[in-house]
């Protein structure tokens, strides 16, 4: 990343999306969160004309299956009983982050159509110079969806929960939407907080100090030690996006007294929430709902930000007012025979989404009939 001016790269970037921005992809390489031993090796793209960044495209060679959140687990092991090598593969998305945001950036004032065929093109010939077996595009945008089919790349489906402003004037009228149950559910979430003399504080900007950011990291080592899962990201890299992404930044801390006892971390853009990480310590009744999911919501509500994405996977956040949302991958296989095999296997995974896409239908938390965006297929 440090090849492109920030300023350069700044242009191209996704006016909603603040992963994709040079802040954060640096801070990644900067920080050693990516590399040789995590298995992220960078090898992004660009395309210029004369002095003017055109295009870019953030790719990764990768020798492993983690930090992706679109599993291909299973395709690694077919090649591995064939006798064939998966790895190493290319993989363009933001590492450890599964959010959609735009892959092929285009700067406004160029021929976006061409420079998106060039760069996946010119991704295509990197991925052969490698020897690598595949190139994959996770959590494109729809908007991406037809340069992909147009070159011939195997589209996959699969969903998060979203939550959608409904130009909410406040809580109260979000909750107002709910059936009585699901309502009545959050009301007794939220008053547990104050039987248990917790109070909760939302940070931005400038009030977010140093220290506040190491206390984060280690509620999210200590998330991650819970999970057995690996600490991809370093304290460097939190101390790095608190220096350069202080103004994407949202911080909501919940306290005892006066001692921090649970931390959730959030990205602001445009018109978009994302939350990223959180920890605990200690076990407080209906704590995680509150930070990660209620407070983050009445946060959209008063800022006017109309999408928040909360994560990965979670059929619990249904009845806390998040609907299930398609999300999109890009695929191209190399091999003949297993790109045939797998574009089978994606036609019949897409109609399984599908179906279990209907089944939540009813489970809707939502009083009224609440369209499922997830209905309207794009192949």
């Amino acid at each position: 990343m440090s090849a492109v001016s920030p300023a350069q790269w700044c242009e191209l970037t996704d006016s909603d999306f603040p992963f994709s921005e040079h802040d954060f992809l640096s801070a990644l390489e900067e920080t050693d969160c990516v590399g040789e031993e995590s298995g992220w090796i960078p090898c992004h793209l660009t395309i210029w004309k004369n002095d003017m960044l055109q295009g870019a495209l953030y790719l990764y060679e990768k020798n492993n299956g983690y930090g992706e959140y679109i599993f291909d687990w299973g395709w690694a092991q077919a090649y591995e009983r064939n006798g064939l090598n998966y790895y190493p593969k290319l993989v363009s998305a933001v590492p450890f982050t599964p959010a959609t945001g735009r892959k092929l950036l285009v700067h406004p004032d160029a021929d976006a159509a061409q420079v998106r065929k060039k760069l996946l093109e010119e991704a295509l010939d990197c991925m052969r110079s490698r020897n690598c077996s595949s190139l994959h595009f996770l959590y494109i945008t729809a908007e991406e969806l037809p340069v992909f089919n147009s070159m011939g790349f195997l589209v996959r489906h699969s969903f998060q929960f979203h939550w959608k402003n409904n130009n909410y004037q406040d809580f109260d009228q979000f909750l107002s939407t709910l059936k009585r149950k699901r309502r009545k559910e959050i009301i007794r979430e939220r008053k547990q907080i104050k039987e248990q003399m917790i109070t909760v504080s939302v940070l931005e900007g400038d009030d977010i100090t140093r220290e506040h950011i190491a206390q984060m990291y280690k509620f999210y080592i200590s998330t991650i030690s819970r999970k057995w899962g690996h600490p991809y990201l370093s304290l460097e890299f939190f101390y790095r996006i608190h220096q350069t992404m202080l103004k994407r930044l949202v911080l909501i801390l919940a306290y005892v007294d006066k001692d921090c006892v649970a931390g959730a971390i959030n990205f602001q853009k445009g018109d978009c929430l994302y939350g990223r990480y959180w920890g605990c310590k200690g076990n407080y009744r209906s704590l995680h709902f509150e930070l990660c999911y209620y407070q983050p919501i009445e946060f959209a509500i008063r800022k006017g930000i109309s999408l928040f994405e909360a994560g990965a996977q979670g059929e619990h956040k249904i009845q806390r007012g998040f609907l299930p949302e398609l999300t999109y991958s890009a695929h191209w296989v190399e091999h003949k025979g297993f790109r045939s095999s797998i574009s089978n296997f994606l036609e019949e995974e897409k109609e399984s989404i599908r179906q279990g896409i209907k089944e939540f239908s009813p489970h809707s938390p939502y009083r009224d009939s609440v369209s499922l965006s997830a209905f309207e297929s794009r192949s």
